[in-house]
């Protein structure tokens, strides 16, 4: 059932004729609180096309009051007043897409059937979150219930057309994702086009994405379609979205507006029709705030979020994955690697990995280039590791005395000021290493937890001990 709030009766008929036709059965409001009381029915209409200037109520109050009471209802909104803070403000309220008055009827179903077509992912993706998961997922690796999420978004995202954002840190996967998406989905058999908005020249930006004609510019010597052509009938991967500047972000709103693009030096437009899946690092509500992206760009796009977790958030999936790349590695080099020590595991499950999969990916290419045996020793990561890269070093400051004076660290070697006698001081080594065997004895000598204690990366202690046994097997 499609509920039509509109108070021109005429346009209201007109509307609900356009929808009959293709057979959503419609009911007719014309003031805000008619529409209220329909809502409050046993069966509350699945779609609504909202009305902005009614006579009794404003047309966001009525949208306001739908999700407030959460009700599984796509809504449309149609205004005659078609700013962009308007649409932008319907948007805000929870608005599933806008129609600026006039429209034609395409324009009308298509908007409404997508509107639709979001409302049902929502709830299917409800429902798949409560099945079991699965340890791979196309190129992904990993069983967390973290992942499961996103395994069962994009598979649930898979099928529509609705643009896709996808969000996370660097090295978690996003363009992984995107290819999920897009071999998961209907349009596997097109092309799959990516293109990193953050490693192109703005000069030449414009002409990457949207192409351009032969002699458009200065080395323009032929025609060279842009990657939304190619991407027709596939799937177009934006990565680094938000580094898109403020006239290109305008050309990308009115194509995903349009579905149409205009290459550079072209005087007509070309019709395309793609799949657009964006990514950025960032937190793109905070780059709007910030001024830096189109707030009406972003609602464009950010209609299927996807946010990828960081390594660290992911359970014994860094330990999964380490042992894929081993093996993939392995064979590409030529080594005897199978495993790992029960250590080196311990050390992988550790491990904070600030780079994500993309820093454990190369510290195991390094330490399969750089050595070989049957199963890798922790030695060997904490060398292909380096320093500060398993978890963050906060190297210790001064302290404050009880008077306020500053100290260095180092003071804990219990040496009075003033005395006079160098006799007390130790080497500082000496000093270091029985503060870390005692906090490693204090946490039942759990390495990473008494790294944290300490403020110092637990490579960092792994490294020292090493040093310290070299150093007592040459004293005998």
């Amino acid at each position: 059932m499609i509920l039509v709030v509109e108070d021109d009766r005429a346009l209201a008929r007109h509307y609900a004729t356009i929808l009959e036709e293709v057979g959503y059965p419609v009911t007719i409001a014309e003031t805000g609180r008619e529409a209220l009381r329909q809502m409050d029915a046993a069966s509350p209409p699945r779609g609504m096309l909202l009305d902005i200037r009614l006579p009794d109520i404003d047309g966001l109050e009525v949208l306001t009051e739908v999700r407030h009471r959460a009700l599984p209802m796509a809504v449309v909104v149609a205004t005659a007043h078609g700013s962009v803070n308007t649409a932008v403000s319907a948007m805000r309220a929870g608005a599933d897409d806008f129609l600026v008055k006039p429209f034609d009827r395409d324009r009308l179903l298509f908007t409404l059937r997508h509107a639709l077509e979001r409302l049902s992912l929502r709830g299917e993706v409800r429902r798949l979150r409560t099945e079991t998961g699965r340890p791979a997922f196309h190129r992904f690796i990993g069983a967390s219930l973290a992942m499961q999420g996103v395994y069962r978004l994009i598979e649930a995202a898979a099928d529509s057309g609705a643009t896709v954002f996808i969000t996370g840190e660097s090295g978690t996967g996003k363009e992984l994702c995107a290819e999920a998406l897009h071999r998961q989905g209907n349009r596997a058999k097109h092309a799959f086009v990516a293109i990193n908005c953050g490693a192109i020249p703005r000069d030449l930006m414009e002409s990457e994405i949207f192409g351009h004609v032969k002699g458009a510019f200065t080395g323009a010597v032929q025609a060279r379609a842009g990657a939304a052509s190619r991407a027709d009938g596939g799937t177009l991967f934006l990565d680094e979205v938000g580094e898109l500047p403020p006239d290109l972000q305008t050309k990308l709103l009115r194509f995903l507006q349009t579905g149409r693009v205009r290459p550079v030096g072209a005087d007509v437009d070309q019709a395309v029709s793609c799949r657009i899946v964006c990514a950025t690092n960032r937190d793109p509500w905070a780059e709007v705030r910030a001024g830096r992206f189109r707030e009406d760009l972003y609602y464009r796009l950010h209609v299927i979020p996807i946010h990828l977790p960081p390594l660290r958030e992911r359970g014994d999936d860094a330990l999964e994955i380490a042992r894929a790349l081993l093996v993939h590695f392995a064979a590409e080099e030529g080594k005897r690697f199978s495993g790992f020590t029960a250590a080196a595991e311990a050390r992988l499950l550790a491990c904070l990995w600030p780079g994500n999969v993309r820093q454990l990916e190369n510290v195991i290419r390094t330490v399969v280039v750089l050595n070989d045996g049957e199963l890798v020793e922790e030695g060997m990561l904490v060398a292909a590791m380096g320093e500060g890269q398993g978890a963050p070093v906060d190297p210790p400051g001064p302290t404050l005395d009880g008077a306020g004076q500053q100290h260095a660290s180092g003071s804990s070697a219990g040496i009075a000021p003033g005395t006079g006698s160098t006799a007390a001081i130790r080497p500082l080594w000496q000093v270091e290493r029985e503060a870390i065997e005692r906090a490693i004895a204090a946490c039942d000598g759990n390495i990473p937890r008494a790294a944290a204690h300490l403020e110092v990366s637990a490579s960092t202690i792994y490294r020292k001990r090493q040093v310290w046994a070299e150093r007592d097997g040459a004293a005998e």
